[in-house]
């Protein structure tokens, strides 16, 4: 039951794009609150108008995606289109490859967020 819910669709890449607009608008369908979605590789093959019809019409909310491939430059002003940078990641990940060093520490995340945590709760605003 999705019915007042917010609802985050995953996906590795978005070609056209059709079939999460075709999950996002069942996902309406049947009452759901909010709909985001979070790719890898945002392609769209077929432009964005679509995406900002169903934008309009309130059928999704935002598109989180990352910046490791080509993106349309319409994206940058869509109000629904929301790139996450993983500049710091892939710079971190090339460093730990040439120092030979475990990438454990990129993969697992629990001592990073530990961290946050810890710095939350003596009143770090973070």
């Amino acid at each position: 039951d999705v019915e007042g819910k917010d609802i985050l669709v995953l996906d590795d890449m978005l070609s056209s794009g059709d079939s999460l607009l075709d999950i996002a608008t069942e996902l309406k369908r049947r009452k759901a609150r909010r709909i985001f979605a979070a790719v890898t590789y945002a392609l769209f093959t077929d432009g964005i108008g679509e995406f900002q019809k169903c934008y309009e019409e309130g059928i999704i909310d935002k598109i989180f995606a990352t910046n490791l491939t080509y993106r349309r430059p319409e994206l940058s002003e869509a109000p629904w289109f929301v790139e996450v940078d993983m500049s710091k990641y892939i710079a971190k990940l090339i460093d730990a490859l040439n120092y030979d060093e475990s990438l454990g520490v990129l993969v697992n995340p629990a001592q990073r967020i530990m961290n946050l945590i810890y710095r939350r709760n003596c009143g770090e605003k973070i």
